[in-house]
């Protein structure tokens, strides 16, 4: 039976991770004194402490300084710029809602030390819990851009929302991309955005200082493949072309590269290569169906930051380990 951390182990780093469970995952403290293999009355004392000391405000103070090591391990083996890891919850594994609580404190912190002018964003539950998490705040002279058509279902995380959702909260403006994801079949692309207004939209893309991403896997835990794929399109088909998940809904290979699928030239939103020229790419994903697509993304230089949760990173850590593929340059291309 593991035996109980001992005294030692009351840092203010125990006591932030035990604040991150209790407040962020919701757990109560005999489930965190299990999961981090500690008796009830450290944990409730760490609570206390971190309270006496000021790191339980209406955020907690450095909630990532425990998984330091962790971070600079992915860090170092994807090949990007930064890594930043939430404390997850691991049984049941709630991906969503600690990354986009950790998304949301990267953005805080990022917008005070930044000129960020322009934001672009993409969707899904991930990016809608960090717009929760969001404390209200004042930067009119910021505009959120949607980065991709949307679809009908998924109201409170789809691309629409979600623009609209982080401006609402961080006092921004914002403009949308008002199309869907896929073109039916038949319909020119070319000509379609050749309209004032995508022209417009498609312009700010090339002005972007950072872009807020997601990804998932061709499964049915997908948004995108669950609500947003049209009647003749299909996750079986994707996959027999390689794809292994998608950004943006681009659906690419392993190594990062799109697919040849007829969805490609039906997509609508912003170009590959316009995205990799955008200054600060922040991909938040995390879960293990994720682990594939966000080793691709990095490969393909769409990810200078990382934000995902330590169940995921111990994830990638391990598919390295047992399937070693060819090392990322400091961009994060091969």
């Amino acid at each position: 039976m593991p035996q109980a951390r001992d005294t030692q182990d009351d840092s203010d780093a125990f006591a932030v991770e035990v604040c991150w469970h209790y407040y962020v995952n919701g757990m109560t403290q005999a489930e965190i004194a299990s999961q981090m293999d500690a008796t009830r009355l450290r944990v409730n004392q760490a609570i206390q402490r971190a309270k006496s000391l000021g790191i339980v405000r209406v955020e907690i103070d450095s909630p990532f300084a425990a998984r330091f090591e962790l971070q600079e391990a992915l860090r170092r083996e994807l090949g990007l710029r930064r890594v930043i890891i939430a404390p997850a919850r691991r049984d049941p594994h709630d991906y969503h809602g600690p990354v986009g609580a950790a998304l949301a404190i990267f953005l805080t912190e990022s917008l005070r030390n930044r000129r960020w002018s322009s934001i672009g964003v993409s969707w899904g539950m991930t990016l809608d819990q960090a717009v929760r998490r969001l404390p209200p705040q004042s930067w009119p002279d910021l505009e959120i851009v949607s980065m991709m058509g949307g679809t009908m279902k998924g109201a409170s995380f789809n691309s629409f929302s979600i623009a609209s959702g982080f401006a609402g909260a961080l006092g921004a403006s914002y403009a949308l991309l008002a199309a869907p994801i896929f073109l039916s079949e038949g319909v020119d692309r070319a000509r379609f955005l050749a309209q004032d207004n995508f022209l417009q939209h498609f312009d700010r893309f090339r002005r972007l200082d950072a872009a807020i991403l997601t990804a998932s896997d061709v499964s049915g835990r997908s948004f995108l493949v669950a609500n947003g794929m049209p009647h003749e399109g299909s996750a079986d088909e994707l996959i027999a072309a390689g794809a292994i998940g998608d950004v943006l809904g681009r659906f690419l290979d392993r190594d990062g590269n799109a697919v040849d699928h007829p969805l490609s030239g039906r997509t609508i939103g912003v170009e590959i290569e316009t995205l990799m020229a955008v200054p600060e790419k922040i991909l938040a994903a995390a879960g293990p169906h994720k682990v594939r697509i966000i080793r691709a993304a990095s490969r393909r230089g769409l990810v200078d930051t990382l934000v995902t949760d330590d169940v995921t990173a111990e994830l990638i850590l391990q598919d390295g380990a047992a399937d070693p593929a060819p090392s990322a340059s400091p961009g994060g291309m091969t």
